[in-house]
């Protein structure tokens, strides 16, 4: 809730902006492992020492913009998107729409 009367007064910049902005790469190689305890672990070798983790798609996708983000040192203020799909060979894709993940059959 905070985020959005946070994003009322001010607005995020579009992702395409972002990256254009601080030099983010289209796609990136991602390696994402199931744990034990059901939590997806998703690490990046293009950006050494990010590590994230969740426990859904949904929080997947949220704590990778996340970490990409702090990463390029974008501030919070700037956005919060920054990659609205990933595509997940064997698993199909996730999509971040208005704060909800679409996995399409």
């Amino acid at each position: 809730m905070w985020n959005y009367i946070y994003r009322f007064f001010f607005p995020a910049l579009s992702p395409a902006e972002i990256k254009k902005t601080y030099n983010i790469p289209n796609k990136f190689n991602l390696r994402i492992r199931f744990t034990p305890d059901g939590f997806f672990v998703l690490t990046c070798e293009e950006l050494p020492g990010l590590v994230t983790e969740a426990k859904n798609g949904k929080d997947l996708i949220r704590m990778f913009n996340d970490a990409v983000l702090s990463y390029y040192d974008v501030p919070k203020k700037i956005g919060d998107v920054v990659h609205e799909k990933m595509i997940i060979d064997g698993y199909g894709t996730f999509v971040l729409q208005d704060n909800k993940v679409v996995q399409p059959a």
